[in-house]
């Protein structure tokens, strides 16, 4: 871990060796007309943002953002877990042509030695930049966040971050405990501050470094919040009183629902506040009165995540930046809040498979700025007179977190990487996911803000491991010579269907002649897929594209 003023230093040492490689770019990207890259990934960001319909959150920075920029309704991440979706993201590879089901190893060494976005820009020239959370640590990144391979410089991971799972919440009794709901006096906790905070100060000193350089930057930016613990600044809690917090639409345990489809959300019964509840495992309900102070703390997370955010864009336009930076941001999954029954992610519901996808490329999703306009400034979540933003422009389409690569490849300027062969593992550059640039063309007519391409023949593929049929201590997060069953899921416009079948870890092999369960849920008449269809539809009902 290096010091801001370290990693800044080690910086300028590389700028001088990248500029001479920057005419290595794909034809027509030179130094002076290159976009710069701002990536923003955020753990278990479900879309329960203004931009996104939701009437309750404060999120005017976020929203402001989605206003000058391409919003997908409809993104799913492809296994809702931080390492597996991290790694397919940013390789552009499937977990199953990854093999991270769990965080227990490496890609390039367990499955074979593929590229990465990063990786991708630095090799066409770009200064490429880790600030915080972006690939997950540990075993899974080669506990080097990739580096050398993704990085021009070492990656900043905030000093604070080592007390996130700590004894830092003071409870009711006066003491400190390791507990979920966490808001705290950011002046009492150690240090003083908090991690987003750190990444937020440290992303903005490289962006005022890059303003004077050559080169061409891609800057990753991983954001801890709305992870749990929910540890933010006490005041956020105020945009959310307790008397305005609903429970969730389907707060019960479908009677349809396959036990191996449920996740006894184990990682919550193990915080200090919720062992006090005393819950049954694995279907013991939270009381009502705890299910709205986790559901407030989750919302009060996403406003202090949405000033952390509008803190960075209006750095962007104070340094010069947003004329010439396409800014991307996404979450790695999303997170039930309640639906269900269930709390977390580790599911292939879309309540944790769906997530914001939002590009801002400059003169496509809105025009330049002109001369002393700013794009992005800071607003405000406690203003209370701000008003809603409505987004620029969206497009309704099913996509998955696979297409990031071809797409900011793409609108990058740099030639797009080929699809993959079958198989691909020998294969270090190429793409499973669709490149979605047919999305950002200019269109004439201004009267239809939806983009329409042919729904019925777009599909969104997730995946989910468990390592028996019904719920145990190990089921949310199964190692990979655990696995028993895997949930392969698909989601369409009309329907989500997902099989259980047996699953070999020594052979990565899924057996569909070993079905466990089958869910099916039609999406106009059972939105939040609470009533299992699939028993129903062994009786010849079955949707003709999911016939042989």
């Amino acid at each position: 871990m290096l010091p801001p003023g370290g990693g800044l230093l080690w910086l300028g040492l590389v700028l001088g060796s990248v500029c001479a490689s920057v005419g290595s770019a794909a034809p027509g990207n030179s130094a002076t007309d290159a976009l710069n890259v701002l990536l923003i990934i955020v753990d278990d960001l479900r879309p329960s943002l203004g931009c996104y319909g939701d009437k309750l959150i404060r999120s005017p920075n976020m929203d402001q953002l989605a206003s000058h920029s391409l919003l997908f309704q409809n993104a799913f991440a492809q296994q809702a877990v931080c390492a597996p979706s991290r790694v397919s993201l940013l390789t552009g590879r499937r977990p199953d042509t990854t093999r991270l089901y769990d965080f227990n190893s490496y890609w390039r060494a367990h499955s074979g030695n593929f590229s990465t976005i990063p990786q991708y820009f630095k090799e066409n020239g770009y200064v490429t930049m880790s600030v915080g959370k972006v690939f997950h640590p540990g075993i899974s990144s080669n506990h080097s966040d990739d580096s050398p391979y993704s990085w021009s410089v070492p990656p900043y991971h905030p000093s604070s971050e080592k007390y996130e799972n700590t004894k830092t919440c003071r409870g009711p009794d006066g003491e400190l405990h390791a507990n979920l709901l966490c808001p705290v006096d950011v002046a009492d906790v150690p240090e003083g501050t908090l991690p987003d905070k750190q990444s937020t100060e440290q992303a903005i000193r490289l962006l005022g470094k890059m303003k004077t350089s050559a080169s061409p930057f891609f800057l990753a930016v991983g954001y801890h919040k709305p992870h749990i613990p929910f540890r933010y600044p006490k005041e956020f809690q105020k945009l959310y009183p307790l008397e305005n917090i609903t429970l969730a639409p389907d707060p019960q345990v479908p009677a349809g629902l396959p036990p191996v489809a449920y996740n006894p959300w184990m990682d919550i019964r193990r915080r200090e506040d919720v062992q006090a509840l005393n819950l049954s495992v694995p279907y013991g309900p939270i009381p009502a009165d705890f299910q709205r102070k986790i559901r407030q703390s989750y919302f009060a997370c996403v406003s202090y995540l949405d000033t952390q955010v509008g803190h960075l864009l209006s750095a962007l336009d104070d340094l010069q930046l947003a004329s010439s930076t396409i800014v991307a941001l996404t979450s790695d999954h999303g997170w039930a809040l309640g639906e269900h029954g269930e709390w977390a992610k580790y599911s292939n519901f879309d309540v944790t498979t769906r997530v914001p996808l939002v590009f801002y490329v400059p003169g496509r999703t809105a025009p330049l700025p002109a001369a002393g306009d700013k794009l992005f400034p800071y607003l405000d979540p406690f203003d209370s007179i701000s008003e809603s933003v409505e987004p620029g422009r969206q497009a309704g389409d099913l996509v998955e977190l696979l297409s990031l690569f071809p797409t900011l490849a793409g609108l990058a300027g740099l030639r797009v990487p080929p699809r993959c062969p079958i198989p691909s593992f020998h294969v270090e550059l190429c793409r499973e996911g669709r490149n979605l640039l047919k999305h950002f063309q200019v269109r004439d007519s201004e009267e239809d803000p939806y983009i329409h391409g042919n729904p019925r023949e777009l599909v969104a593929y997730s995946q989910y491991p468990r390592p028996a049929d019904s719920p145990q201590w190990n089921s949310d997060k199964p190692s990979l010579k655990d696995i028993k069953v895997m949930g392969y899921s698909i989601r369409t416009v009309d329907y989500r269907y997902t099989v259980w079948v047996g699953f070999n870890p020594r052979e990565f092999l899924a057996n569909f002649s070993d079905v466990h369960a089958g869910e099916l849920y039609f999406v106009a008449s059972d939105p939040w897929q609470d009533h299992n269809m699939y028993n129903d539809s062994q009786g010849g009902a079955l949707p003709r594209s999911l016939t042989p």
